[in-house]
């Protein structure tokens, strides 16, 4: 083959598909690392999301602690990822209007629409202060309005973060609401307070 003039090498394909498949290997190969990568996601994201569901039908239901139902949804998510971290917020509301909204102002001092020093609010969640977030800690009382909120962070199934720019950690939440049953009397009433 040595010596061979170059027009006599021209018509033969030996080998051309091996360089095509070369030249295409990167790319499919990151396109299935990627579709992995993904599923891996929603499929986290699916058990969380059932994890969820199931903690705040327990915490609704009042038969268990919130130590309890963190526990269960902590040992649900911790078989996806022995290294991941997971976080559990619950808190209890008076009704639905108030999910994530911040204390109500009752007499504003100097009318910018926020709180300032000096100004009178509905101390909603009883503790003294004003808070962006009228919800209590906790799963709350009888006909409360649960807000459950996880969080689970975990590193990624196929090494695509330096690959790709990506992070190497992975980070899906989720969050439902839902109301206590009345398995109690409910109490009412709000303080107001000012500064």
């Amino acid at each position: 083959m040595v010596g061979l003039p170059i027009r006599r090498l021209a018509p033969n394909r030996n080998g051309s598909t091996m360089v095509e498949f070369a030249l295409i290997l990167p790319a499919l190969c990151m396109t299935l690392l990627a579709l992995f990568d993904l599923g891996y996601r929603s499929y986290v994201a699916s058990i969380l999301q059932g994890a969820m569901h199931e903690a705040a039908r327990l915490s609704t239901v009042g038969s268990m602690t919130p130590a309890q139902i963190d526990a269960h949804v902590t040992t649900r998510l911790r078989n996806l990822s022995s290294t991941g971290s997971i976080v559990v917020t619950t808190r209890s509301y008076a009704d639905f209007s108030g999910v994530q909204k911040p204390e109500k102002i009752t007499q504003d001092t100097d009318p910018q629409l926020e709180y300032n020093e000096g100004d009178c609010f509905e101390d909603a969640n009883d503790n003294g202060n004003y808070d962006l977030d009228r919800g209590r800690i906790g799963v709350g009382a009888a006909e409360d309005i649960v807000h459950y909120e996880v969080e689970i962070t975990f590193d990624r199934l196929v090494p695509l973060g330096a690959l790709l720019g990506w992070e190497d950690r992975q980070r899906i939440g989720g969050s439902t609401v839902l109301r206590n049953q009345p398995y109690a009397a409910r109490t009412t009433g709000v303080e107001i307070v000012c500064d």
